[in-house]
């Protein structure tokens, strides 16, 4: 973990691993996201031809769906033992 905060950086990456990497416990008053949440449906970089039709390239940006899996499961389980640490 960094002790000497960058300012004005942004990171792409899952904010959790982030903050353990990169960010000092004490450093962080505020944390604001702001994309849909479980909205169960696949967002798109939307392309549109000279014309103005839309075009038939499309990137998916990102799934906007959330599932209770293992992953999640060791995150929370590593944010709870953590934070246990961190009171004793």
């Amino acid at each position: 973990m960094t002790s000497d905060a960058t300012p004005n950086v942004l990171y792409f990456s899952d904010n959790l691993d982030i903050l353990r990497d990169y960010v000092a416990a004490e450093s962080v008053d505020l944390i604001y996201l702001d994309p849909p949440f479980n909205s169960n449906a696949t967002y798109n970089v939307l392309f549109r031809e000279r014309s103005g039709e839309e075009s038939a390239a499309q990137i998916t940006a990102f799934d906007d769906t959330w599932r209770w899996n293992l992953e999640a499961e060791l995150a929370y389980r590593d944010v709870i033992a953590r934070e246990a640490r961190n009171n004793d």
